[in-house]
């Protein structure tokens, strides 16, 4: 799966468990959650998982930044 793909992905999940008035609100709040866990495993990346796999999850950061 592709950095955009995963992004798409993870801001339609989150998506089903934020609520707002609005749905431009409701996919901010969904994006700043993916965004939330995504900076989690990033952080984590340090230790546990090789090079490439942190630049995927970074990449993954800015293309949920793009949407």
């Amino acid at each position: 799966m592709t950095p955009k793909e995963k992004a798409k992905e993870l801001l339609i999940k989150f998506l089903y468990y934020v609520e707002s008035f609005s749905f431009e609100q409701q996919n901010e709040n969904a994006k700043q959650c993916a965004l939330i866990s995504v900076d989690e495993i990033i952080n984590e990346c340090g230790d546990r998982f090789l090079f490439s796999k942190c630049d995927y999850w970074q990449g993954v950061k800015n293309e949920i930044e793009k949407l």
